[in-house]
């Protein structure tokens, strides 16, 4: 992969090529939490903090265990990658789970019942997976997992606001609901496309 600069990879990945916004992964959890504000906030910053761990994690262990080399014998154990890193992220949620139970109860309590939603959302393998495919390096793997959590985290939080917005509206009868809210996530996507000839990865 060229040597692209590790903030130009944060940048477009907030903006330019959103994981929301331009590939569409992480929808799920998006419509379904996007209701409200709150929740909105907890689940994006989880969401950010475990696609930033879990990017780097997967990284080294793609680098150092299932790519040939002294640490497997030799032995190219890359076809495991969707098993392992389903499991480390699986894992790491459960971890992140366990740790603000004991240590953060408040924390727990308002996040607690948003977290094991973060194992099923699939941008976060996505960011796992597009890493592979670019050959990012391991500062750029950095930049891309946070600014990968941060552009779901702006695009959950603009959805909420804007749907909050809407309850004030007067949206016809058969636009309500999730009609509406695809319309919504479209035209999102559209201006976030404004920004495009700044910088764009693939």
């Amino acid at each position: 992969m060229p040597e692209i600069n590790p903030f130009l990879i944060l940048f477009a990945a907030i903006f330019t090529s959103n994981i929301l916004l331009s590939s569409f992964l992480g929808m799920c959890s998006f419509i379904a939490i996007s209701r409200n504000l709150k929740a909105s906030l907890g689940l994006g910053i989880a969401v950010t903090f475990v696609t930033t761990a879990t990017s780097v994690i997967n990284w080294l262990l793609n680098e150092y265990l299932l790519k040939p080399g002294l640490l497997n014998f030799g032995f190219d154990l890359q076809y495991l990658q969707f098993i392992i890193f389903i499991i480390v992220i699986a894992a790491f949620v459960q971890f992140v789970e366990m740790f603000l139970e004991k240590f953060s109860p408040f924390l727990y309590s308002t996040l607690g019942i948003f977290l094991p939603l973060i194992t099923v959302n699939c941008a976060i393998l996505g960011v796992c997976l597009f890493m592979i495919i670019r050959k990012y390096s391991l500062l750029q793997t950095l930049a891309f997992g946070l600014g990968s959590g941060l552009g779901w985290f702006l695009a959950i939080v603009l959805m909420a606001g804007i749907q909050l917005k809407l309850r004030f509206s007067n949206t016809p009868a058969p636009m309500k609901g999730f009609g509406i809210v695809m319309i919504t996530t479209g035209i999102m996507a559209m201006a976030f496309m404004g920004f495009a000839g700044m910088a764009v990865i693939q």
